[in-house]
């Protein structure tokens, strides 16, 4: 019994030596550690006494962006000139453009002869007015006046005199401020038979196919270019 517990203390006693390193075994406490690495070839020192650089940031790829949507540009657009039309004649063009070339639209502007030039105030809102608008002028020294009728082209206007150049217009319209009346204005008068003009826009692909349509409406119609009328086309 004593001779056992003898070896047991003995075999201890020879752990204890071993393991602090007196029996020939490294004196390095971290020797233990270094010998139970697994795989200690795969270790790679990253720096010494220096604090390892900061991991690069993977950068994630961002999504395709959408393709850009192609940019298309408008069709081309035709412009043409129709000059000198009775107004029945505007009249068939704009139902020809109704019945058959909607995608064309028409300015109209009509348009008449200069016969004469005169002064006027232009037209008030009643026949009340008309005649207020009278007694002002008797009160200035005006005596020379005409209110057109209601049926008139220029319903309930105040005539002070027509002229048949602008000049002798303007030298009324001079006198007559002269004595305060402010409303007055020159115009022109046009005759009765007045002519208009059509400009017609719309996609170039139909420009020619609407000539020959207007043509054929109108024989002895002619049309020209908006810009080369001297007008450029929006």
């Amino acid at each position: 019994m004593r001779i056992a517990v003898f070896l047991l203390l003995l075999a201890n006693l020879l752990l204890f030596v071993w393991t602090q390193g007196y029996l020939g075994g490294s004196t390095n406490p971290d020797a233990r550690r270094v010998e139970e690495q697994l795989l200690p070839e795969r270790l790679r020192i990253v720096a010494r006494d220096e604090p390892p650089p900061p991991a690069e940031k993977q950068t994630v790829p961002a999504a395709a962006a959408a393709p850009a949507p192609v940019a298309t540009r408008p069709p081309a657009e035709s412009c043409q000139r129709w000059n000198d039309l009775a107004g029945t004649d505007a009249d068939q063009i704009e139902q020809l453009l109704g019945e058959r070339f909607a995608a064309f639209k028409a300015t109209r502007r009509t348009l008449g002869e200069i016969t004469g030039y005169w002064v006027f105030i232009p037209p008030l809102a009643s026949r009340e007015e008309a005649n207020k608008k009278t007694a002002e002028l008797q009160e200035l020294g005006v005596r020379e006046y005409f209110i057109v009728p209601s049926s008139g082209s220029s319903p309930l206007a105040i005539s002070l005199g027509t002229y048949r150049n602008e000049e002798a217009a303007r030298t009324r319209l001079e006198a007559l401020r002269a004595k305060g009346v402010r409303s007055a204005r020159v115009g022109a008068r046009k005759s009765k038979s007045a002519l208009s003009t059509l400009d017609i826009r719309g996609p170039a692909t139909q420009a020619e196919a609407l000539r020959q349509a207007i043509v054929a409406l109108l024989p002895k119609a002619a049309a020209e270019d908006c810009q080369t009328a001297g007008e450029a086309t929006p």
